[in-house]
């Protein structure tokens, strides 16, 4: 049977209201007093109920963080990033995977909001949705991770992605390829669609060169397997000689997909280059060219963000930008 403030202010011979001063204002109490009650805390074995007190006070200290796909190494790394920031104020991070699915995230976000978590940062399905604006309105601090909420009424810290399509491609270039293939997923996602730009951008100068886009429903290895086995099924010459992937994932599945039917080599007849920079990108069987995100760093900045909302309900609204890095491996070429 659990011990209750009440066991122990009948022990310590204290009234209730006693015990929750020396609980948390024990400035306020006595010395003499405050020892007493500690010895009955500490001969009951008496826990207090953090959750209900912080419930009583309006709020916790947690931290809400929905993302895209935690099976994604990427997201755990910006998770990993957001606890170890959390961590040193005393915080914990709750961790919710919308798994790109709309009706997912809105069920994280409305538990948050009911559970009263100190702040939610967020990687959105669709950066335009109601359910990220009715939060955004409802008074809860809010960070948009890996993103911007259109108008920028929001906290943000995200990653140039249109100038990380664009390295992408370029280096595709760079290395004589001129029928380059796009695999990505919904581009209402966000982070799809600004890499896709880049990958255009890129292109714009160079009128021989094309760019085929392949949409997929959903950013996993799954998902880039079957891509890389219609690839490889094609004639030769109705083949791209290059692809960009929207994520490492994807790039591991094409990886795959190549090999599974042998008709197709890695870098010789295709050049092949993901986003993100996991560690898979550098173990796989052809160590995969990738464009790199400084995840943890992500996800460290996105609580330090929060907590400056927490801090001042007038502080500046600030948007933090990482700049992408290009790093070249196998999979490309020399």
């Amino acid at each position: 049977m659990s011990v209750s403030v009440k066991d122990v202010a009948a022990a310590a011979a204290v009234s209730v209201g006693t015990v929750s001063n020396v609980l948390n204002r024990p400035d306020k109490v006595a010395p003499a007093t405050v020892a007493r009650v500690q010895a009955a805390i500490d001969r009951l074995g008496f826990v207090r109920n953090d959750a209900a007190r912080q419930l009583r006070a309006g709020r916790s200290r947690s931290i809400g963080l929905v993302v895209l796909d935690s099976a994604n190494p990427f997201f755990a790394e910006v998770a990993r990033g957001a606890e170890e920031r959390a961590a040193r104020e005393g915080m914990a991070v709750l961790l919710g995977n919308s798994d790109q699915t709309p009706s997912r995230e809105r069920a994280y976000l409305e538990l948050f909001r009911e559970q009263r978590v100190n702040g939610v940062l967020l990687t959105p399905t669709d950066l335009e949705a109601s359910a990220v604006r009715r939060l955004a309105d409802s008074g809860i601090p809010l960070v948009i991770v890996d993103g911007e909420l259109p108008g920028g009424g929001v906290p943000s810290v995200a990653v140039d992605d249109v100038q990380g399509g664009m390295l992408a491609v370029a280096h595709l270039l760079e290395q004589g390829r001129r029928r380059i293939a796009f695999i990505g997923g919904p581009q209402s996602i966000r982070q799809v669609a600004d890499r896709l730009e880049g990958a255009r951008r890129a292109l714009a100068g160079v009128p021989e060169a094309t760019l085929e886009v392949i949409e997929l429903d959903a950013l996993t290895v799954l998902h880039g397997r079957d891509a890389g086995e219609e690839i490889a099924r094609r004639d030769a010459a109705d083949r791209p000689d290059a692809v960009f992937c929207a994520n490492d994932l994807l790039a591991v599945g094409v990886l795959q997909g190549t090999a599974i039917l042998g008709e197709v080599r890695v870098p010789e007849d295709l050049a092949l280059i993901g986003y993100d920079d996991i560690d898979f990108a550098q173990s796989a069987v052809v160590p995969l060219s990738s464009v790199r995100q400084p995840a943890r760093a992500i996800g460290a900045a996105a609580v330090e963000l929060l907590l400056e909302a927490l801090e001042s309900e007038g502080a500046a609204i600030r948007h933090v930008r990482f700049q992408p890095e290009l790093v070249v491996r196998a999979s490309t070429g020399p």
